[in-house]
């Protein structure tokens, strides 16, 4: 067998690798600390009518997610690199949202991985987020850290589902109602909506998974379908995840359960359902979550800060340069000093981030859904599907008026 036809077959399972670890980067980047929170407190005031909530998030996350893959990976070329193509600048403006969100954020993911570390081991949660904020840096500092970091997201990733659904089953939730109230809820709350979209859709985690296919290789037309499956199971795999969490906190709330939400209430959801492996369960969920929005965060945000050093942009597709991975490296360090800093990640931090990350889904989706319909050669000359750009467009309008939600959100924090 000559050296081409052994490396053909090597190339390819590369491609696959890294085409799964993109669907999971993707997924579990949508589900971090700031989501099972969000699940557990909308689950608790709505109850089964709260997977109405859930479902709307699954839809607007296929039309977002089928777009910006198939766009990214068709034109080979990164969001910020289209946007600054489109309206010269807006790739900077882009870059810097993303960035600043991407820090904030990644300070309550390695937060999270700490207090995941408490209920799991009862260790202190300074020390357990030190602990995961070097799992996440020994990831990137070896050679072959793309590979690493894809192996790392799929174990976790189906830790979290295999722990999740345990404790669905466990708590026994009322499934006929929660079906029917996906369709016909008793209730429809757009507040929970809007919150649960921004926080599962927006900021990095609309271009993780994308990015992370165009660092693969996997670029051009030709790959288009695969792309498109990658695109299709990712969504199915966060969809399962959230649908999954909901039915284990409804389960909880059903059987009468009433969850302090002004303490932590998730924890205290898995325990009634499990008794003390439900509250190991719950660690264990927390920081699989947590670490993966960590690297999820750092990784996409440092694919984002290439749009300043655009020499090195080139160099770090298929890991042909260390820059990429030695700026991950300090962006979660960076991330973790301030946590250890505050000694906390501070709830109106949090808030202002998911106002960034309200904001950074219009506008990267509007321009990257222009460049589809008018920049064709951006695309290399592929016929962007109508139906696609139709449902995008209708999503566009409504990110427009959560971004307007989020505006307002940044306003009262820089008020108050």
């Amino acid at each position: 067998m000559s050296k081409t036809e052994t490396t053909q077959p090597t190339a390819a399972r590369s491609r696959r690798t890294a085409l799964i670890g993109a669907i999971f980067l993707m997924a579990t980047s949508a589900i971090g600390p700031g989501f099972i929170t969000q699940t557990t407190t909308f689950t608790a005031k709505l109850g089964a009518a709260f997977a109405f909530g859930i479902l709307m998030s699954i839809l607007v996350d296929f039309v977002v997610q089928m777009n910006i893959w198939r766009i990214i990976s068709v034109s080979g070329k990164r969001a910020h690199e289209i946007a600054n193509a489109v309206v010269p600048g807006a790739g900077y403006l882009l870059a810097a949202l993303v960035i600043i969100g991407g820090l904030v954020f990644n300070i309550g993911n390695v937060a999270g991985s700490g207090l995941g570390l408490n209920a799991a081991l009862g260790l202190n949660p300074k020390l357990g987020g030190l602990i995961s904020a070097v799992l996440a840096i020994s990831i990137f500092v070896i050679k072959r850290a793309g590979l690493a970091m894809d192996r790392l997201l799929i174990v976790l990733g189906l830790l979290m589902i295999a722990l999740t659904l345990y404790v669905a089953i466990v708590s026994g939730p009322p499934v006929g109602d929660a079906l029917t109230q996906t369709v016909l809820p008793d209730d429809i709350d757009f507040a929970a909506i809007t919150t649960i979209i921004g926080g599962t859709v927006g900021g990095y985690i609309t271009y993780s998974g994308a990015h992370r296919l165009l660092d693969s290789g996997t670029t051009g037309p030709e790959h288009i379908r695969e792309v498109t499956r990658g695109a299709l199971t990712g969504i199915a795999v966060t969809g399962l995840m959230r649908y999954l969490l909901f039915l284990a906190i409804l389960g909880v709330v059903a059987g009468g359960v009433v969850l302090d939400t002004s303490g932590n209430s998730t924890a205290q959801a898995f325990e009634s359902a499990a008794g003390e492996f439900g509250m190991r369960a719950f660690g264990v969920v927390l920081w699989a979550a947590a670490i993966t929005s960590v690297i999820g965060a750092a990784y996409t945000s440092v694919s984002f800060l290439l749009c300043f050093w655009p020499r090195f942009a080139r160099r770090a597709v298929r890991s042909e340069d260390r820059f990429m991975s030695w700026a991950t490296v300090g962006f979660i360090a960076l991330s973790t000093v301030i946590y250890l800093l505050i000694g906390t990640a501070p709830s109106a931090l949090l808030v202002f981030a998911g106002g960034f990350n309200g904001l950074i889904l219009p506008i990267g989706f509007t321009i990257l859904l222009y460049a589809a319909w008018r920049r064709r050669e951006l695309l290399r000359g592929y016929k962007y599907p109508v139906w696609l750009l139709v449902l995008g467009g209708v999503v566009a309008a409504l990110t427009w008026y959560m971004g307007v939600v989020s505006a307002r959100t940044i306003f009262d924090y820089l008020a108050g």
